[in-house]
């Protein structure tokens, strides 16, 4: 028999039972009028999550993908962009930056820590000849359980020009991103993460200043190319072969959320984040992110001194089943990651907080059993009381 597994990792989540038999309905065929109904529902609900009126191409392929695609569609070789970063996904939007010929002026901050907006709108204000065509950033920044301040570098553009771009793959459905509101050019999300699907679906809402951008960009791309996927999406299709079964999972995925509700998605995700960070501290482990800025997805939790991400990660994984992530960039070696995001429950947590003990305690660390499960258990009970 395979023991069952607890998913705290930020990506892939854990898939609902009734997504999973969404993703096991028979084939149909990707021109006929089924798979265009299924098509036009899914774009339209997917807009209700990124909260726009603006058009939402799907593509086959990973997040990263969706971060080529915003890159390779919006800038040209030799155009300018802004890489805000503050982690290893900032870093891999610098990376893909460069190596489509983009000029990229890198504003890195400290993992741990958000963006900055006022250093945004000052490095903006200081380009009197607007060559900066736009700032990519991450809504949430998967490395370090970094929630940034979209809203807000959204306005720090004041007057300029430049596309805001924006990385959510971890942070759409589990944090607000009003995109029209916030007027943000481009976003980015993935099937593997609140979503609650497997690998391989990346989604961009895509504005009416950036499709003009997309009508002069001279970067190269085919697969990748979004002026494709809209035209053929136009006609409740693909350009290419689709992930059939993934969108079935998705038609599904979004009635659940519909039925939750993007204000009651926000809140568990929040409930989560919240006993996560109550439960590590009760048991003296420190967290990377402030809790101003901490993410709803997933956190960062700082080993104990002596000890590997490798002590804790490979226990917990065999001795109880629970699956958490190791760290990623500069704190590679300093952090594990809970994930607390998409098909995730609080018991979920609780479970995974109380294996956390056990194994710290087993390895000599002075915590005292049960102290996170009380402390988070303590926050649900409030929540719960609130209602």
């Amino acid at each position: 028999m395979i023991d069952k597994q607890i998913l705290l990792l930020p990506g892939p989540t854990p898939v609902p039972p009734q997504v999973a038999l969404a993703l096991a309905r028979p084939a149909i065929n990707h021109r006929g009028p089924e798979f265009k109904a299924l098509w036009e529902e899914v774009t339209v609900g997917l807009q209700d999550v990124f909260q726009t009126r603006s058009e939402v191409v799907i593509l086959t392929a990973s997040g990263t993908a969706g971060m080529e695609a915003a890159v390779a569609n919006f800038v040209s070789p030799g155009e300018k962009v802004l890489a805000v970063s503050i982690g290893a996904f900032g870093e891999r939007f610098i990376q893909i930056a460069r190596a489509f010929g983009v000029e990229t002026e890198v504003m890195a901050f400290p993992y741990g820590q958000a963006a900055d907006p006022d250093a945004i709108a000052a490095r903006l204000a200081a380009d009197k000849g607007q060559e900066i065509k736009a700032v990519l950033v991450q809504h949430n920044e998967t490395s370090t359980g970094v929630l940034n301040d979209i809203q807000a570098i959204s306005r720090a553009r004041g007057n300029h020009p430049a596309l805001l771009i924006v990385d959510s793959i971890s942070g759409l459905a589990a944090a607000d991103l009003p995109m029209d509101a916030w007027h943000v050019d481009v976003v980015i999300a993935g099937s593997q993460k609140a979503f609650m699907l497997p690998p391989g679906l990346t989604m961009l809402a895509v504005n009416e200043r950036a499709w003009q951008a997309a009508e002069k960009c001279t970067n190269q791309r085919f697969y990748l190319d979004i002026k494709k996927a809209r035209n053929s999406g136009l006609k409740g299709q693909t350009p290419f072969t689709p992930a059939v079964p993934l969108l079935f999972g998705l038609q599904e995925s979004l009635r659940l959320l519909r039925e939750e509700t993007l204000a009651g998605s926000f809140a568990r995700h929040a409930l989560m984040r919240t006993m996560v960070r109550a439960g590590a501290r009760a048991l003296g482990l420190e967290l990377l992110a402030d809790d101003r800025v901490a993410s709803p997805a997933v956190t960062a939790v700082c080993v104990p001194a002596g000890m590997q991400p490798a002590a804790i990660i490979k226990p917990l994984r065999e001795e109880f089943g629970v699956v958490v992530a190791g760290g990623q960039g500069e704190v590679k070696d300093r952090v594990f990651r809970i994930g607390h995001l998409g098909y995730v429950s609080c018991s979920d947590v609780l479970a995974g907080l109380a294996a956390l003990e056990n194994v710290l305690a087993d390895a000599g660390a002075a915590v005292s059993r049960g102290a996170a499960v009380a402390a988070a258990g303590a926050i649900l009970n409030e929540s719960i009381g609130g209602k």
